[in-house]
């Protein structure tokens, strides 16, 4: 028996056992290694093998190096020289392109300066005088929970020593999930961090100068294409602060004449994060050089949304738009690409689809790289330029007579040098539907083959359409009825196709229920039995309150249909119960009244009654958005309240 048990128990814990799934916690790191002689130390990483993605280019690593004194480098093996004795902690950031697993984690590492060779040139950080003294920059585009790093590099143009302030703004308001989570900044110069409170400022604005400021600052809708030079510093803050909800604030102290400084900043994208691989976020940096003026300088840092590390990839501004605001906005389109070859490529082709909805008389390219000027029509370049040719369904950019370095090409050690990008806007069409669009491009490098991005969509906000309507109910089936009512409508604004809607309808309602007439006999105080013939009459007025909802369908721009369930509940009803006997002088049926009794009797409530039943409607006129007109069929599950209701209908 004790045998028997103890198999039982062990097949018990076997099944048992084998039913928990076992939680793959293996990931993938990098390892920093360095090879150090006094203050010189060059640096190598240890990376796990890729995976490469099936019909993708050969993955690869790119890399951001941050060396723990302010400097920092993308070169894959790079080697620093350090100014100083001390201890520093250099970190590695590994991003890995066409490859189909996560980024490989890395640990800092903690190195000592203990001896400064006379051998060794230092180098001061890189002037960023031509981006106008600020630069922000990012290692990798964002992935859904995964981290990114992102520099924010100023410099002092002044001829003096200036003590200043720098911002960063960052998840923009217009999506409902914060995108980044400030995970840690570093800084080397001594920046620290402040904190300002500029709500009660934006709130506080009706009598101030700052709204003013600020509604210019909205209306001339500024991109920060480059880096900006601003004076008005308040309406700058307060366009920021009403765009994004999170904002990073730093000052800075002794500054010297043309001195260059980088802040480190991790972000970690949420998993809550916009899943639209199309979709552009945006982190903006406000400098400001001197702290006693309002001069300052703006940039943004765009981005598009991943789900894999693909230098080429094709996105647009437009992935959540409001319909009502859009008639002449111009949505912007980047596809951006990167040469992976052994060698420089001298012809790019873009093959990129137009959706229909957009017009392409508004068509005009905002930027590009490698910089040309557009081709001339009708001749043969001899100069590097950019060729646009349209045509009904497609859009062609052609990149000629240009040199973009391949990023396996021999002595390339920037990888941001063998990348690419065109960004061009349109409006939309004069009458263009509520429809999601998408399009991609196919990118050629000279004669290979073609490489196919993601798609590009762009989709609207549903937006709330308000709608008032009365009209007329008729009930065929009750006696003398009389139904008038007003009500309220909200379904999303100016719908394509299917959508719902919702109603709320007051109505007053009269009717009788129906008349009776019975016949018999009275006894008189003299014992005489006298005929009598008695009309009982109920009529009915009551106040309801109904909710129909609704699925609708617009066959197109003037008739529409639907289907949908309705509850209709009395909110008060009076009753009232007619009765008029006649004593008659025989039983005969025409025989003569003698005398009259009537009597009314009536009875109220309130919230009895509750009904439901099946509607199907039909409007005809403006089906989306103005005025129409409307018949709708109710069939409520209770006998002879099925009902025709004819409408006018106005939706805002």
């Amino acid at each position: 028996m004790k045998k028997l048990l103890s198999f039982i128990f062990c097949l018990l814990s076997f099944v048992v056992f084998s039913q928990v799934k076992v939680k793959d916690t293996v990931t993938r790191k990098a390892k920093i290694t360095y090879n150090q002689n006094r203050n010189a130390v060059t640096f190598k990483p240890e990376t796990p093998p890729l995976i490469p993605i099936a019909g993708a280019p050969k993955p690869s690593y790119s890399y951001l190096w941050e060396f723990g004194d302010g400097h920092y480098s993308k070169e894959p093996e790079p080697k620093h020289v350090y100014k100083n004795k001390g201890t520093y902690k250099t970190r590695l950031a590994v991003t890995n392109n066409y490859d189909n697993g996560k980024p490989p984690a890395t640990r800092p590492k903690t190195l000592a300066v203990n001896e400064i060779s006379s051998e060794e040139v230092y180098t001061d950080i890189a002037s960023i005088e031509d981006q106008n003294g600020l630069a922000i920059q990012k290692n990798c585009d964002p992935i859904p929970d995964q981290q990114m790093e992102v520099i924010v590099s100023y410099q002092n143009m002044e001829n003096y020593v200036a003590d200043g302030k720098l911002y960063l703004f960052y998840n923009e308001k217009q999506f409902k999930n914060d995108n980044f989570e400030l995970v840690d900044f570093r800084t080397y110069a001594g920046e620290r961090e402040v904190k300002e409170n500029l709500v009660a400022t934006v709130n506080d604005l009706e009598n101030s100068d700052l709204y003013l400021a600020y509604e210019e600052a909205l209306s001339t809708a500024k991109k920060y294409k480059i880096t900006t030079t601003e004076e008005d510093l308040d309406a700058t803050l307060l366009e920021a602060y009403k765009t994004y909800k999170k904002a990073t604030i730093l000052e800075f102290d002794g500054v010297n004449p043309g001195e260059t400084r980088n802040v480190f900043f991790t972000h970690k994208t949420t998993p809550e994060m916009i899943k639209d691989t199309s979709a552009t976020v945006t982190i903006r940096s406000v400098f400001v050089p001197n702290r006693s003026f309002k001069n300052h300088k703006v940039k943004n840092l765009e981005m598009e949304i991943v789900t894999s590390h693909d230098p080429n990839k094709m996105g647009s501004n437009g992935s959540f738009m409001n319909y009502r605001l859009v008639r002449f906005k111009r949505v912007n389109f980047k596809t951006r690409f990167q040469n992976n070859g052994e060698g420089p490529a001298r012809m790019i082709r873009l093959e990129t689809d137009i959706p229909d909805m957009f017009d392409k008389k508004t068509f005009q390219i905002e930027d590009m790289y490698p910089k040309c000027p557009i081709c001339p029509k009708g001749e043969e370049p001899t100069t590097s330029c950019l060729d646009t040719i349209i045509k009904q369904k497609q859009m062609f950019f052609t990149f000629k007579n240009i040199y973009l370095p391949g990023s396996t090409q021999k002595n390339v050690k920037e990888k941001d040098s063998t990348k690419g990008f065109v960004k061009y806007s349109m409006k939309f069409n004069r009458d263009f539907h509520k429809t999601k669009t998408k399009s991609r491009t196919a990118i050629i490098f000279d004669k290979n083959e073609p490489i196919v991005t993601n798609y590009a969509t762009t989709r609207f906000l549903p937006g709330i359409s308000i709608g008032v309507k009365a009209g007329y109910n008729y009930y065929p089936d009750l006696e003398n009825s009389k139904s008038y009512f007003v009500g309220a409508t909200i379904s999303p604004f100016k719908s394509y196709r299917f959508y719902w809607q919702a109603e709320l309808i007051n109505s007053i309602n009269k009717f009788n229920l129906g008349t009776t007439i019975t016949t018999g006999f009275v006894t008189t105080n003299n014992g005489v039995r006298q005929p009598t013939r008695t009309t009982t009459t109920l009529s009915y007025s009551n106040f309801n309150n109904e909710i129909p909802l609704l699925i609708r369908y617009n066959i197109n721009n003037f008739i529409g249909i639907g289907a949908g369930v309705q509850a209709n509940i009395n909110a008060s009803e009076k009753q009232e119960q007619y009765t008029k006997i006649e004593y008659l002088e025989s039983e005969k049926t025409n025989a003569i009244v003698l005398k009259t009794d009537e009597t009314i009797l009536s009875s109220s409530k309130n919230f009895t009654n509750i009904k439901t039943g099946l509607l199907f409607d039909l409007t005809i006129g403006a089906a989306r958005i103005g005025p129409s007109f409307g018949a709708r069929y109710v069939m409520n599950f209770e006998d002879n309240f099925n009902y025709f209701q004819l409408y006018g209908i106005w939706k805002f």
